[in-house]
């Protein structure tokens, strides 16, 4: 639908990009399951909510709504219904969201752990690197997709650690920051899979990413190099910390994604979007797992 036909709540709701939550919010709860300390009970406590809220509408939202402030000439080709391109909003209007979101994030963030606030600032000044000229990350090949996966996956998963067990030290988080380090790797590939969709708006603007720097059939290929590397590389991990039967769950996820793969290789362009919608399920399931492995080699 155009956006200039949508209610001022829809409108927003378009801006903020809810899609692109999950993954962050996923992170930080297995970075909360990791802890250790994390239980059902905690779904119903007040850090749990407010963790929710920073990494779905107001963290992720804010850099989904950075996103489109700066691409915008680029949404003008690629999808020239969103928001700004579309008219639905003016950059003055968002611009005062964008700043009135990145107050409500870090004063979030602040409230589950002073830390947390400071990775809100993190993660903010990523999204200006990854978006906005003159840096523009995105432009740059393994670089955007590379920060944008440290932002969606590193960043929320030591939150969600620290948040549960504010007396980490680095030593007690290295196991978290291995395995979300290597899961990084996989969402480096994820997020090729992603540049599929909007190619031709890449080539025009100048943006470097791998399918146009390396075409759609070698990109495909490099994605599904990395995302199976980093799993395989996680569930051996599992076995370095003690817990096989964890690291064998881990690489039997793989499996269904690697047969996926073989369609996505074949054909880039129209099975992106399908191969991300099944196969992701599997890589975020291994995710998971390997928080409960976590937790367990602690105990």
């Amino acid at each position: 639908m155009p956006a200039e036909n949508l209610s001022r709540l829809a409108l927003i709701i378009r801006f903020l990009k809810p899609i692109t939550w999950i993954p962050v919010i996923w992170s930080f709860l297995c970075g909360a399951v990791a802890s250790g300390t994390f239980g059902w009970s905690d779904l119903l406590g007040m850090k749990f909510i407010l963790g929710m809220l920073l990494t779905g509408p107001l963290a992720s939202g804010t850099c989904q709504m950075l996103n489109d402030y700066f691409d915008r000439d680029l949404d003008e080709i690629n999808e020239p219904n969103r928001p700004i391109p579309g008219g639905a909003i003016s950059l003055k209007n968002a611009t005062i969201l964008i700043a009135l979101w990145s107050v409500l994030s870090v004063i979030t963030g602040y409230l589950i752990h002073p830390l947390i606030g400071f990775y809100v600032v993190i993660g903010i000044v990523n999204a200006h690197l990854y978006s906005a000229n003159p840096i523009k990350l995105k432009k740059r090949l393994w670089a955007g997709n590379i920060i944008v996966a440290v932002s969606y996956l590193i960043i929320p998963w030591i939150a969600g650690e620290i948040a549960y067990n504010p007396d980490v030290t680095l030593a007690s988080l290295q196991p978290s920051l291995i395995v979300a380090a290597l899961f990084t790797l996989s969402s480096t590939g994820t997020m090729t899979i992603n540049d599929f969709k909007s190619i031709e708006g890449d080539r025009q603007v100048g943006i470097r990413t791998l399918p146009v720097v390396f075409g759609e059939a070698n990109a495909a290929k490099i994605a599904a190099l990395l995302i199976n590397a980093g799993q395989i590389l996680a569930a051996l991990y599992m076995f370095m910390i003690g817990q096989p039967t964890y690291g064998i769950v881990v690489g039997a996820l793989v499996i269904p994604q690697f047969l996926l793969q073989f369609a996505l290789v074949k054909s880039p362009g129209t099975m992106d979007v399908r191969y991300n919608a099944i196969a992701q399920n599997f890589l975020v399931a291994g995710m998971l797992v390997c928080a409960f492995a976590i937790r367990a080699a602690n105990r």
